[in-house]
This record gives C-alpha cells, sequence and structure tokens, in this order.
C-alpha cells in the first residue's frame, strides 16, 4: 500500500498526515512536534478500537479461555496461549510431563520462526535497503526473499503439526495437548529443519550485512526472561535486567508500573517513570551465554558484538534466534517418543498466579485469578509491544534528531516509519500505525 501525504504550510507550522503505517499489524498514529530545531512533542497514538478481551474472558472456563486469547493476534497465537496455560497449571497445582514441555517448547519455537521470519523479510529488510516494499525486493533479491518465505512456512507447519491449523492453532489444554504427532510425521519435517538450518545461517550472514543507522540506547533498562535451568528462555519464572537484577515474575509489580496514556488505547508501561526495553535484542542481550555454542559461534561471526545497545540491530537478533529455534526444534524432533498420553488429568480450583513467556516481540506476561470451579475472576494481560511503546518514543525523538530534523517531512516520515517498524510492533495487540503529524514552530 503506498501512502498518500496531504501537506499544508503556513508562516508558522508544516503539518503532514500520512493516512497509514504500512508493513506493521493495526492501526495508530505518530504526533511530532520539532521547534527550534528540537522535538518537543512525540506520542505514539494507538487509535485501533479496545478490544475488552480482560473483560469478556471474566467468567469462562479455563480451556475456553486458551482457545479465546489466541484470537488476541494471528501472528502471535502461542504467546497468549502458553503465557496463559502455564500460569493456569500453577493456579491449579498440576505438574505437566517432560514430554509436555519439550513439545510445547518446539511448538513455540515454531512461531517464533513464523513471526520472526515475517517480520525481517516482509517487513523490516526493505527498510533498511531502502525498498518501499518486499515485492520490490524481490526483484533485486529473488533468492532471498523465497528462502525467508520458505523459512516462515517451516514455522508454520511446525505449529499445524501440533494444532492442525498455523494461525489460532488448537492444540494446547490444560495438562498439556489434545493430540500428539505421529512418529512419521516428526520424521518427515526432519529433512526440511536440516535444509532450514542450512538456510537460516544464509539469512544471519546477510543480515549482518545490512547498512545499520548508528543509533545507541546505552542508558535505557533493558528487560527479558531467564531460565534459570540454563536453557534460553521460552518459557520462564524469572526476570533479568542489565542493571544486574534478577527476580521472580509474582515480583512484576513491584518493579514495573502499567498506566493509560490518554493519547493512546494501549496501555504504557514504565519502571521508575522511566521507559524500559523487551525485545527479540534484549533477550538475545541478556541470555547470550545461554546459546548453544556453535550459534554464539555464529552470531560472534556476524562482526557485531552482543550484548549490543543499537536497536536496529533486532533484525540480526531475530535471525540468530531463528537459528537457534531450528536447531532445538531438530534436537528435540531426532529424540522424539511418542507419549502413552499427552497430556495429564486435571481438576480445576480456585486459585491466582502469574504466567510469563518469551513471545517473538518482547515478554508476555499474564495474571489470572480463578474461582472454585476454575473460572477466571480477575485478568491481566500485558503483551510486550504496549510495554516498549513508552521506549518507542524516547527512540524516536533520539534517532530522528540524530537524523537530522532539518531533513524534508517525506524524509523524516520514512525514517520514523523504519524505526517504529525496527520494534515490529503488533497494534492489534497492544489495543486493548502510520498517520504522521509534525509541526514546525
Amino acid at each position: 500500500m503506498s501512502n498518500q501525504m496531504n501537506t499544508t504550510n503556513n508562516a508558522k507550522t508544516t503539518k503532514i498526515e500520512v493516512p497509514i503505517l504500512a508493513r506493521v499489524e493495526g492501526e495508530g498514529a505518530l504526533d511530532l512536534e520539532i521547534n527550534n530545531n528540537e522535538i518537543t512533542k512525540c506520542h505514539v497514538r494507538i487509535y485501533e478500537p479496545p478490544r475488552y478481551f480482560e473483560k469478556f474472558l471474566e467468567g469462562r472456563e479455563p480451556n475456553e479461555i486458551i482457545d479465546a486469547v489466541a484470537r488476541i493476534c494471528g501472528i502471535c497465537p502461542m504467546a497468549y496461549q502458553m503465557s496463559v496455560v502455564t500460569l493456569m497449571e500453577k493456579a491449579f497445582e498440576v505438574e505437566v510431563t517432560p514430554w509436555v514441555h519439550a513439545m510445547r517448547r518446539v511448538m513455540y519455537l515454531g512461531e517464533w520462526m513464523e513471526s520472526h521470519y515475517l517480520h525481517t523479510h516482509i517487513l523490516a529488510a526493505p527498510d533498511f535497503l531502502k525498498y518501499h516494499s518486499a515485492i520490490e525486493m524481490a526483484k533485486d533479491f529473488p533468492n532471498e526473499v523465497k528462502r525467508g518465505v520458505r523459512l516462515q512456512h517451516l514455522g508454520n507447519d511446525i505449529l499445524s503439526l501440533f494444532g492442525g491449523r498455523s494461525v489460532h492453532p488448537g492444540a494446547i489444554k490444560v495438562g498439556g495437548f489434545y493430540r500428539a504427532p505421529k512418529p512419521k510425521e516428526i520424521k518427515a519435517l526432519i529433512p526440511r529443519l536440516q535444509e532450514g538450518l542450512k538456510d537460516a545461517k544464509d539469512v544471519v550472514m546477510w543480515f549482518a550485512q545490512l547498512p545499520y543507522p548508528d543509533v545507541c540506547f546505552d542508558e535505557v533498562l533493558q528487560v527479558a526472561l531467564t531460565d534459570v535451568s540454563g536453557q534460553y528462555p521460552v518459557i520462564a519464572e524469572h526476570v533479568v535486567t542489565n542493571k544486574g537484577e534478577c527476580f521472580p515474575i509474582e515480583e512484576w509489580d513491584k518493579h514495573f508500573y502499567e498506566f493509560h496514556a490518554p493519547q493512546s488505547t494501549a496501555l504504557h508501561s514504565t519502571r521508575d517513570g522511566q521507559p524500559y526495553l523487551t525485545t527479540p535484542l534484549t533477550r538475545l542481550n541478556l541470555n547470550f551465554d545461554k546459546l548453544p555454542k556453535e550459534v554464539q559461534a555464529l552470531a560472534n561471526s556476524t562482526g557485531i558484538s552482543f550484548p549490543s545497545n543499537n536497536i536496529f540491530h533486532s533484525i540480526l537478533a531475530r535471525s540468530i534466534e531463528c537459528y537457534y529455534a531450528i536447531g532445538e526444534i531438530l534436537r528435540l524432533f531426532e529424540a522424539y517418543e511418542y507419549p502413552d498420553k499427552p497430556y495429564v488429568d486435571v481438576g480445576f480450583k480456585a486459585g491466582k498466579a502469574w504466567g510469563a513467556t518469551e513471545a517473538p516481540r518482547g515478554i508476555q506476561i499474564d495474571y489470572f485469578e480463578f474461582d472454585d470451579k476454575g473460572c477466571a475472576t480477575k485478568i491481566r494481560i500485558t503483551p510486550p509491544t504496549a510495554q516498549n511503546l513508552a521506549c518507542m518514543e524516547a527512540d524516536l525523538k533520539q534517532s530522528l534528531t540524530k537524523f537530522g530534523l532539518d531533513k524534508s517531512d517525506d524524509e523524516l516520515r520514512q525514517h520514523a516509519e523504519m524505526v517504529i517498524r525496527n520494534y515490529d510492533p503488533c497494534i492489534s495487540c497492544s489495543a486493548h500505525f502510520l498517520t504522521l503529524n509534525i509541526k514546525r514552530a
């Protein structure tokens, strides 16, 4: 979709209206005011209607909730399902089998693949290579785009293996899965995963050569989950920061504050009044030592050092995570054994719990309370895009200032879109993008 831009000028102000930001999920706007070559107002404004999931899920029974929360996002349904089922099993004191833990990890990593490769090849890469769309980029990089789509399809097929479909898969239940894949289904995917691992390595090296803007967030608080068992975090119980902190997810409210910003239908989050960042890059920065040695070696061979404070390196971080994901899925599939039963029996009871997972875009954290029938009575769902909005605004101020506020309005709009798209915002998730208004005094 091409953006049509309306510009009005008078002696004091210039106002630009861009009806929509292409290549993101959902609808929003950026209001920007520049006075004396300084940004005095920068608001990412989410105007997509609120979706009220937290309210209409009250009173519903657990497995109905698991199915419903998948509808929050068509790209990342597992983020919502896995966070919710994890907290439910804690609240109901259910211990699932090692097989369930392993296959949930596989399924979630499949979602990382399909989401990351969609973002990197279709949404973000055209910005770095100065194309208006992936279709235009594919004329000059046909093999690279085909490779990315092929890998994204592989991630979708991992999801479909368990859930029957890749969009809103119906696989997860309290206690495990509704079905277990047959060994022959697993075996059929192994050659594709082996080939995909080679493709994923090539993607990493391609993205290592992109022309990255030189913008570093040296002071921003970076936040991620960490798995104390030593694995790279997918479903985890502890939070770490680049300030050396580590605390259980149950202490989330002691550290982070969620509030309503008047310009947005999405809630914002801060730490001590300051923005914080939770993205694939922060996840990689804070858990680099938990990657297998061969993945660390590949990352080190790119010439870009981690931890990195350049948020534009997120596209490279995503590709490194995908290389890890394919190798991890391959490892677990090669050791696959068909279970006697893909779930454990569950009895519902009153309780409350937190659940957190690493969604493709960052930390997905939820809190639920249940009555004695297991029906939800209190719900809080906090997606990563909502957490990143405050940091996105701070990033825009710094990035646009360094880019040059004396640039034309069209150049500023394009660079602002690139900054926002780099976060891979899922605005539909956060509204429970780009009309650009620039005022110059």
